[in-house]
């Protein structure tokens, strides 16, 4: 049996796992996206420059999905905002077979799924888009009136329980609130939370903690490096970074900065390489003295 020591030595920690491409993201929601009878007679094949390849089993089913293309660009956009999808391309291809999914107990057909079993194939690409339209209006309408509401992004249907947006919608606001709160750390960081959260609205103190915190890694990972070499970029951007890494470090406003506190944060060599010896009159000076 090996020693606790010895396991602990072997053990690393897990790495994430690698998130589902967009393309197979939509495969698995196409259904709700088109309906299930245009789901059976197409898929979703490939995005590349802002364009959804669609494969689908004949150019009349190509044509319904020239009907529906606001509609599924529509709803790409919502469940994945980050696919960057814009417009669609059909082509005709094979569709494998596919088995409606049930949710039901073995030999139980849900009620909705058997009345859709036993409607009657659709005569005309036309007829199954009406058709698909009316399911649609239908769904939204019982959805309204078992309580969902609308997501205040996009206006899909979300269920009671849930928050005021739908999952991409509330993904896409964190990123929104986490891009602008991490330029005001940068550029105003003297602000703290309460003066950032007047101009980031929806702002949660433990969410900028978190950015916060993050920021001062990052730039203490560049301001290290910097120290390491021995010097500073061309454009003198540690000298920035620098600057807003104390005063977000300190929490202190830029008129109470003194020398002494910006060497106990970054340290006399790491402040000298970026400003030279200003607490005896700058690098300049110094040379002159010994001279």
């Amino acid at each position: 049996m090996l020693k606790l020591s010895q396991a602990l030595n072997g053990w690393a920690p897990a790495q994430p796992q690698t998130p589902p491409e967009p393309i197979a993201l939509l495969e698995a929601g196409w259904q709700q996206i088109v309906g299930a009878e245009v789901a059976m007679n197409s898929h979703p094949a490939g995005i590349t420059a802002g364009t959804l390849t669609i494969v689908t089993r004949s150019s009349a089913w190509s044509n319904q999905l020239a009907f529906l293309a606001e509609h599924v660009v529509g709803a790409v956009a919502a469940r994945l905002p980050g696919a960057g999808v814009e417009r669609l391309r059909c082509r005709v291809g094979r569709i494998a077979p596919r088995v409606r999914p049930s949710v039901a107990p073995r030999g139980v057909v849900p009620a909705r799924a058997a009345r859709r079993a036993t409607r009657d194939p659709s005569a005309s690409a036309p007829e199954a888009l009406a058709r698909f339209r009316r399911d649609v209006e239908n769904d939204r309408r019982n959805r309204s009136a078992r309580g969902w509401k609308e997501c205040s992004g996009c206006g899909t249907l979300i269920e009671p329980a849930a928050g005021v947006a739908c999952p991409p919608c509330a993904a896409l606001e964190e990123e929104r609130r986490g891009a602008a709160t991490a330029r005001l750390l940068f550029e105003a960081p003297w602000l703290g939370y309460a003066g950032t959260a007047a101009l980031v609205d929806g702002l949660r103190e433990g969410e900028y903690e978190r950015i916060r915190s993050r920021m001062l890694r990052h730039w203490w990972r560049m301001l290290a490096q910097a120290r390491i070499a021995k010097r500073i970029s061309l454009d003198g951007r540690e000298r920035a970074v620098a600057s807003s890494y104390v005063l977000l470090q300190s929490r202190l406003a830029p008129e109470q900065i003194i020398p002494e506190t910006v060497a106990s944060i970054l340290g006399n060599e790491l402040m000298e390489l970026l400003y030279g010896d200003s607490r005896h009159g700058g690098a300049e000076a110094k040379k002159k003295r010994k001279a």
